[in-house]
């Protein structure tokens, strides 16, 4: 056998062999310039590829087994547990009373015998006699005065959005704020020495010459105007400001006049609010009592002056179960003019989002 040849020498400017250093490199191929390195990882790169279950790292520890699937955080508290507090406040201060007054609306008590029956007698006499025409009174009052005010105070709500005046639409809608919870004996007092007989505007404009009589079924609605116009600009200021700019400028652009826009487009989209404004108005006057109690007294039949009269006995005594019906029958009432606004309020609610 021949020896084996020793390895040749590399020459001058060869690259070195593979597992070769160069002397003095510390163990690694300097970097010429241009030449690509590995960057270091920035802030929110990706790292190094996790180990696979039972793989060693590398400094020779066994990784820890992935867990499998999505880890599990901590376990959130039922959704109706936050809505606990209300329900309960809201079951002893409406649920409570209303199951009173829906027992005593249809029960009847013998005093003698002390037994309870039920009975239809009391919802039948509430609506008969002096009873319906309260009650019609106060529907007649509560949606004449909801509707006058519903218009006016759209007219107001409107000229305050569309003014330009910063300091104008917060002094109006302060003083809305203010005007609409000025109610009860101290607004009959003001408009008693302002309108009244002998009040300061009716002796000045001579109004008792022209029939004016602020203890009317006339007087009473200006009243209730003056708290319900407020409410209704505080209602409908934001629905007017939910109507997009861009809808009134592509309505002009086609060629459509301001009727037009306001029959097809504004009011369809106000409706719900303009609605749901007139049912809280409707309900604000259909239970006022202590404005129309100080003010007109029985001149003017409305329900809740029957029931204040039942239930203190003032006309007949043994009546309390008769207010519980006719009590019954304005939470009727109540509820039908809320089946008008609901579905219409579901319809037409989408455009506002």
């Amino acid at each position: 056998m021949t020896p084996a040849h020793p390895a040749a020498a590399p020459g001058p400017g060869a690259a070195p062999a593979a597992g070769r250093t160069a002397p003095g490199s510390g163990g690694t191929s300097p970097e010429t310039p241009g030449s690509e390195t590995a960057s270091p990882e920035t802030p929110g790169s990706a790292t190094a590829s996790p180990q696979a279950p039972g793989s060693a790292t590398a400094n020779g520890t066994p990784a820890a087994p992935r867990a499998a699937g999505r880890p599990r955080g901590p376990r959130t508290a039922r959704p109706w547990l936050g809505a606990l507090p209300l329900l309960v406040f809201a079951g002893l201060c409406f649920g409570l009373p209303a199951g009173a007054l829906l027992y005593g609306a249809v029960t009847r008590t013998d005093p003698v015998a002390g037994t309870t029956e039920f009975t239809g007698e009391h919802l039948s006499r509430s609506l008969q006699g002096p009873y319906l025409t309260s009650l019609t009174g106060s529907v007649q009052l509560s949606a004449l005065t909801a509707a006058l005010a519903t218009v006016l105070g759209v007219l107001i709500a409107q000229a305050v959005v569309t003014s330009r005046r910063g300091a104008l639409r917060g002094a109006v809608l302060t003083a809305s704020g203010v005007l609409a919870n000025f109610g009860g004996i101290p607004l009959a007092f003001a408009f008693v020495a302002t309108l009244g007989i002998s009040g300061v505007v009716t002796e000045i404009g001579h109004l008792d010459a022209l029939g004016w009589n602020l203890y009317s079924f006339t007087g009473l609605t200006v009243i209730y105007l003056y708290f319900l116009v407020p409410l209704m600009v505080l209602v409908v200021v934001p629905a007017l400001d939910g109507l997009r700019p861009q809808w009134r400028e592509a309505a002009l652009n086609t060629g459509a006049t301001a009727w037009q826009f306001w029959r097809h487009v504004g009011l369809p989209v106000l409706a719900p609010s303009l609605l749901g404004g007139f049912v809280l108005l409707f309900g604000s006057a259909f239970a006022a009592h202590a404005t129309a109690a100080a003010l007109v007294g029985g001149s003017v039949p409305l329900v809740t002056l029957k029931i204040a009269d039942a239930l203190s006995g003032n006309v007949l005594v043994g009546q309390e179960n008769v207010a519980l019906a006719l009590s019954l029958d304005m939470i009727v009432i109540a509820g039908l003019v809320m089946a008008v606004y609901l579905p219409l309020q579901r319809r037409s609610s989408r455009w506002l989002r």
